[in-house]
């Protein structure tokens, strides 16, 4: 989905109708009726929106054929209820919450309508899932493992900096779950100083690393969060040109210029998540699908970001990456 058209799609939101009629196929079968309710209007999402729907299809769910996509995008995070609402209020068959937040806020308004979040780096903590293996509602997903990857990655970031003794957490204070305590315990078993600063806007994030640099932080590491995502190019642009190593939590935060990430591909995520929705179109119960944890990690490191740093990456970090970036 090209930006003009994603934009497009936004401004003709509130015109969709809120109760969509049933339809048929030309065999007279029933049309998929498929909720997506993606994080905001930028071109990121618009990009998840297309490998989402292109997963979808690949399953057979083919707009105006098989399947009827309702996407819904807010502008601000509070909207996020509203456009959950709509599409409960249109009867969709299952909705996909990109974000944990969409998803939380469509099960605060339904137990009924099934829904698949895309990934949640803590869905027990947030009450998306009772557990992992047995969600025990209507909604089930992916999960980003965001408190069993934490140590490793701070680890990662320790072993291309060695020097590192004190390492900041920035963090989005209206998402933040319970990521803080586990960045704590995992500067403390490395012997690191510890300490979080608070980003609540995108505007925000320069300030707060030209701050890191003033008082001699020698690392950085982000929160799994909706903004951090969204602002990954700021981010690294920030950390590049104040001069802190930091780690992300996706290989495309490398690839917008973070000195290194590790974790789980997002695109193929959003491929997987289409597969669960699939499972509940024919018929599976959400509390009868397991949260899928990841099962492929990656470890992206940007040898532009670190030559820029004056940091040379030990040859160990350098075998063992999957993805240079140079």
């Amino acid at each position: 989905m090209q930006r003009r058209g994603f934009i497009g799609l936004l401004a003709g939101a509130a015109a969709w109708p809120l109760a969509a009629r049933a339809q048929s196929d030309d065999k007279g079968g029933s049309i998929a009726r498929i909720g997506i309710l993606l994080a905001d209007a930028t071109p990121e999402s618009s990009a998840r929106s297309d490998v989402l729907v292109k997963a979808l299809a690949d399953l057979g769910y083919i707009e105006g054929k098989t399947a009827q996509f309702m996407v819904r995008f807010p502008e601000t995070t509070p909207d996020l209820a509203r456009f959950a609402r709509e599409l409960i209020e249109s009867k969709v068959d299952v909705i996909v919450s990109v974000s944990s937040l969409g998803a939380y806020e469509a099960k605060r308004l339904t137990g009924s309508v099934p829904i698949v979040f895309v990934y949640s780096s803590d869905p027990i903590g947030i009450g998306l899932v009772e557990s992992l293996v047995h969600p025990g509602g209507n909604v089930t997903g992916l999960s980003l493992m965001g408190g069993d990857l934490i140590a490793k990655r701070l680890a990662l970031l320790k072993e291309a900096v060695p020097k590192m003794s004190r390492v900041t957490f920035l963090f989005d204070p209206a998402t933040l779950y319970s990521e803080l305590s586990a960045q704590q315990d995992a500067a403390r078993v490395l012997g690191l100083q510890f300490r979080p600063i608070s980003t609540p806007t995108p505007d925000t994030i320069d300030q707060a690393f030209a701050e890191l640099a003033s008082d001699g932080t020698e690392g950085a590491t982000i929160a799994i969060q909706p903004m951090m995502t969204r602002e990954s190019a700021r981010i690294a642009a920030a950390a590049l040109a104040h001069g802190i190593p930091t780690v992300g939590y996706h290989p495309g935060m490398s690839r917008d210029g973070l000195l290194m990430s590790y974790g789980q591909d997002f695109t193929e995520y959003l491929r997987k998540a289409a597969v669960y929705a699939d499972k509940i179109l024919k018929g599976a119960k959400p509390a009868d699908l397991p949260v899928e944890q990841p099962t492929v990690l990656k470890l992206a490191i940007n040898l532009k970001t670190a030559k820029a740093l004056g940091l040379t990456i030990p040859t160990p970090l350098l075998i063992a990456a999957d993805e240079i970036i140079e």
